[in-house]
């Protein structure tokens, strides 16, 4: 589907924030700038389609082991310059 897209500036933004919001309802994009750059867009509001599936699937699949985050001794000396 192509949208038409506006592009307008903040001020004229909050004078006629009614206005672009209805012309977002029929499926414009407004492009909103400052100076001259772009630094909003206002865009069709559409709810995520693939609901977010709970955590917890690779439970009992992936484990670490008891030292996981203790380093060898060798290797944390050269972390901390400490160089042999």
């Amino acid at each position: 589907m192509q949208h038409k897209t506006n592009i307008t500036n903040i001020h004229h933004a909050k004078t006629h924030f009614s206005k672009l919001i209805e012309q977002v309802e029929r499926g414009e994009e407004i492009i909103i700038g400052r100076a001259g750059k772009p630094v909003a867009k206002l865009v069709p509001y559409r709810p995520n389609r693939k609901p977010r599936k709970p955590g917890g699937r690779l439970k009992g699949k992936i484990w670490m082991s008891a030292d996981f985050d203790r380093l060898p001794k060798d290797v944390l000396a050269r972390f901390r310059g400490e160089d042999k």
